[in-house]
């Protein structure tokens, strides 16, 4: 048995599992106030900043929360699985349900800070596009709430030519959303490719996503494909690293 003299853990990270197995216990709930700084300088005997540590832990591992002026508490959310594989799938979008249907079932998703615009296409997007630099290109930015809580940041960029005129130019695009538009206009896709990496967000990010200091983001970039490997939409998407499980289930 590992007793406090040889566990070589720092102090802060000791408290932090204490809390962690009290959780899991169920001794914490969800929603449930954390001891503060003063409590657990008390209990444990050491200095704030060891308390304060020790809470930051839990916090940059989406455990739990600050609430200004509150104290720190149990988060109280449940993690969305983004099916990856099947949310792409054409019978999704092709019969007009949204791609979201495959990861929500009866979750309340609203869009909100919708924004779309023309402009230049980004050097990075128009490589990736396989037009100028320069070209016009549409820009759809969106930010989904799940439950109440910011969990994406969705930027969209088509081909302005080829979306002109459409509902993708619009803010609802419709049943299905942008990819049964596409189809219709002739550009189905046929393929897709994703890229996921992951950072520390940017403060705009963080404010926009309610992100607690020290919470990564990660980044998705997809891109769709057309018939003979034509590029005809990349969406760069910034997640909420604690409210998501990706998931991703394919045959041998």
């Amino acid at each position: 048995m590992t007793t406090e003299g040889t566990d070589r853990r720092p102090k802060y990270q000791r408290i932090a599992d204490t809390l962690k197995d009290a959780i899991r216990a169920g001794e914490y709930g969800p929603g449930d106030r954390l001891p503060g700084e003063n409590e657990l300088m008390t209990v444990h005997g050491v200095a704030r900043m060891t308390a304060r540590q020790a809470l930051s832990v839990l916090q940059n591992e989406g455990i739990a929360e600050s609430r200004k002026g509150a104290g720190v508490f149990v988060r109280d959310f449940r993690p969305l699985r983004r099916r990856g594989i099947q949310r792409l799938a054409q019978e999704q979008w092709g019969s007009g349900r949204s791609i979201w249907s495959a990861d929500i079932a009866d979750r309340n998703l609203v869009v909100d800070q919708v924004s779309v615009t023309e402009a230049p296409a980004p050097e990075h997007i128009a490589g990736v596009l396989d037009v100028p630099a320069g070209d016009a290109v549409c820009v759809r930015s969106r930010r989904f709430v799940l439950d109440g809580k910011p969990v994406l940041l969705s930027t969209s960029y088509l081909p302005a030519n080829l979306v002109a005129g459409s509902a993708i130019t619009q803010e609802d695009t419709g049943p299905g959303g942008t990819y049964a538009r596409l189809a219709e206009l002739g550009s189905k896709p046929v393929h897709f490719r994703e890229e996921i990496r992951s950072r520390m967000p940017s403060q705009d990010e963080a404010a926009r996503l309610g992100l607690s200091m020290g919470m990564p983001v990660i980044l998705i970039c997809r891109t769709a494909f057309a018939d003979g490997g034509r590029p005809v939409e990349v969406n760069e998407m910034t997640l909420d690293s604690a409210a998501y499980i990706l998931e991703y289930e394919f045959g041998a």
